[in-house]
């Protein structure tokens, strides 16, 4: 009995030591990316893109951050306004997060006699921890149906 207790205690004190790696909040880390999106934040948003990144958008497929930074954060984000998501999916462990569902956009005319228009369609953001502990956006998937003129 004495052995017994004497092993259960020794139990309870490995795993009360054993570091526990806890999931992140994915609704958060894309908060702060579209945050920093609806900012104009240009900078915050390409630090949260992993050098190994991947975009895709229909037929257009950009790799590493340089060129996702140049050919999607830095023609694009001035283009549209009022980035909002819908979550459809999400989930997490304690290296890889995703989340999944539909995105509107606002986006205003260009010129005089172009209208104001809206865009929505379907998103996917992968996450991936990397090796410093950072949380870092490695794949980012939108699926854009045709704009719409906005009454």
């Amino acid at each position: 009995m004495k052995s017994i207790f004497s092993f259960l205690i020794a139990l309870m004190l490995f795993t009360s030591c054993t570091k526990t790696e806890e999931k992140v909040n994915v609704s958060q880390l894309n908060s702060k990316f579209i945050g920093a999106w609806n900012a104009k934040q240009q900078d915050s948003v390409i630090a949260m893109i992993a050098d190994d990144a991947h975009f895709l958008q229909g037929d257009v497929h950009y790799n590493g951050k340089s060129q996702i930074a140049d050919n999607w954060v830095r023609k694009t984000m001035g283009t549209i306004n009022n980035l909002k998501t819908s979550t459809v999916s999400s989930g997490a462990d304690a290296s890889i997060a995703y989340e999944a569902g539909t995105f509107s956009v606002d986006v205003p005319s260009q010129s005089p006699d172009e209208p104001n228009a809206y865009g929505e369609g379907n998103f996917m953001l992968l996450w991936k921890k990397g090796a410093d502990g950072k949380w870092k956006l490695s794949y980012a998937q939108l699926e854009d149906h045709n704009l719409q003129v906005k009454p």
